[in-house]
This record gives C-alpha cells, sequence and structure tokens, in this order.
C-alpha cells in the first residue's frame, strides 16, 4: 500500500518571512496540494538563542495572509526535548553516538596537526579525537557515528530537481553534533525524529540546506526511521551575490499585496508567469496545476 504524502514546511522563528523563505514555504504547500497530501508547518525553536519573540507568531499569521494554511495545528521543537533526548539514549545504547569533550579549539588544532587546517566558513571535519574515550575528561557535547558497524559512510540519494547526489559523511563532514556544548540539542537530530514523528514523506525546501541530506539520511538509518524523499528549491540572492537570509539583512514580506509576494515566489520556482491573477485562490489553484506538471511523483498515492 503507498504511503499517503504528507510534506512540511519548518522556519526558524529568528524573524518574519522573507521572499526566501516564502519561496521555500510556497514549493513545500505546492508540493504536498499536486499529490492530493497534507501539509504541517514546524517551528523549529530549538535554537533559542537567536529565536525572536513574536517571530513565530508573525511567521503564522503571514503564511495565512498567502493562504498557506496547515492541515494540523503547528509543532514546537522546543516542547519536544523528550523525544530528542529518548533518540540520543538509543543511540548511544547502540554505540552509534559517543560524548565529545572537544573544544572548537582542540578541533581546529588536530585539524592543523593532521595537515587539514579548516578554511574560514568551512565545514570542520572531527577528526575522531574522542571515539574512543574521554579519558578522564567531562563531555562537552555528543556526536553521532559515521562508521557505525563498518557502514559505509558514502550516502546516495535522488533530490526530484537536482537529481543524483553522493557525499562521503566521514570525508566531508565527520562525526557530526546531535548535542551541543550548551545543551541545546543540534538541528539533524531534532529534524530527523520531528520528520519521522510527523509521518513525513517528502521534504520539500531550499537548496542551501542540500547538504543536511546525507547527514539525515545516515541518522535516520542509524535510529531505524524511513527517509522521505526530497526536493531542494532555488535560492532567491541578494544584491551582493549571497543567498538570502535574516542573517544578511532581508528584509521581512511587504504583504500588502499577497498575491504580488506568491507570483514573485512562483517565479523563482520556475512556475509560468502568465498564470491567472484575478485572485489569490484562483493563482493557487492554477499554480497547483503547474506544479504537478513541473513535479510529478507517481508513486504517491
Amino acid at each position: 500500500m503507498k504511503a499517503r504524502y504528507i510534506g512540511r514546511f519548518a522556519p526558524s522563528p529568528t524573524g518574519p518571512l522573507h521572499a526566501g523563505s516564502l519561496v521555500a514555504a510556497l514549493a513545500s504547500w505546492l508540493d504536498a496540494r499536486a499529490h492530493g497530501g497534507r501539509w504541517l508547518v514546524r517551528i523549529e525553536d530549538v535554537d533559542t538563542p537567536r529565536c525572536v519573540p513574536g517571530a513565530d507568531e508573525r511567521i503564522l499569521q503571514q503564511l495565512a495572509a498567502c493562504g498557506l494554511i496547515p492541515d494540523e495545528p503547528p509543532w514546537w521543537q522546543s516542547q519536544r526535548h523528550i523525544a530528542y533526548q529518548a533518540a540520543l539514549d538509543l543511540l548511544l545504547t547502540r554505540g552509534a553516538a559517543y560524548p565529545c569533550a572537544c573544544s572548537r579549539r582542540e578541533i581546529d588544532e588536530a585539524l592543523t596537526v593532521q595537515g587539514r587546517p579548516p578554511a574560514r566558513h568551512a565545514e570542520r571535519v572531527y577528526p575522531g579525537t574522542c571515539r574512543h574515550g574521554l579519558h578522564g575528561r567531562p563531555a562537552r557535547a555528543w556526536r553521532l557515528r559515521t562508521d557505525t558497524q563498518g557502514a559505509d559512510s558514502v550516502v546516495s540519494w535522488t533530490d526530484r530537481r537536482l537529481g543524483p547526489q553522493q557525499q562521503d559523511l566521514g570525508l566531508a563532514v565527520g562525526d557530526f553534533v546531535l548535542k551541543r556544548a550548551d545543551g541545546l540539542w543540534a538541528y539533524q537530530l531534532a529534524v530527523v525524529v520531528d520528520d519521522a514523528a510527523q509521518g513525513i514523506t517528502q521534504v520539500v525546501r531550499g537548496e542551501d540546506l542540500a547538504d543536511n541530506t546525507p547527514r539525515q539520511i545516515h541518522l535516520q538509518r542509524q535510529l531505524g526511521l524511513p527517509s522521505p524523499g526530497h526536493l531542494h528549491t532555488p535560492l532567491v540572492w541578494a544584491a551582493d551575490g549571497h543567498k538570502l537570509s535574516k542573517q544578511n539583512g532581508a528584509t521581512p514580506l511587504d504583504l500588502a499585496d499577497p498575491l504580488a509576494a506568491l507570483r514573485g515566489a512562483g517565479a523563482v520556482l520556475g512556475l509560468p508567469d502568465d498564470l491567472p491573477a484575478g485572485s489569490l485562490a484562483g493563482w493557487l489553484g492554477a499554480a497547483v496545476t503547474a506544479w504537478q506538471a513541473r513535479y510529478p511523483l507517481a508513486a504517491v498515492a
């Protein structure tokens, strides 16, 4: 029996939606509607120091103004600590995870000694210092092994837009963090646990998150969870050539005309520019039909 489609939009409440985040929200909504599925919203607020008070409600209001209404009440990750701890405990029991005592400086020093000094803004490939014990040092964080039970660290998957993808986790990332030194849960663990709990079958999100996919697939395998399908959407670029984001000053969406905002997001997604624009509902309905033709998903019932 084929699984019913369940998709989601999972914004971080570090500020209101901007043009780039509307693209991801619209794409995930369209994909769910185009395939007769359900669309959920999850507020990813585990990184509490970065969260802005009231931003979660503002985001939900912005989505509603655009006609993007979730089919179930939203989830907040800040209410999911027990589930994340249970997942970490399971991984520790299975020997798939371990405590780590290393500071960022110590990781950099170890990589430099190995002749692999980390480049600025590049991924720090963890050198495995604490894989075989802390040697009396206190734990700072917890990491997932990328070589668990002799498994190949090469992860392959097919993205519905980007095509075949592959990454060697051991070379590109190393054992990655599940729980941070400040006690907060890492994005990778939280998103995997919640996608499974909500029964997500397709993840539609921005292309900048494609690099997270192999880590999440590996973690899903270690937890015995299914891996959803993936579609990573085009990004919106700022004038300086960087991805449009809250960190580089992206302005909140101007929703004085929600239809105009949606048409702008649709253009980034490659939707036809001649879709009926008489009403919000009319444009969304036509966009669903166009999306179904552009990104069919024959395996979904």
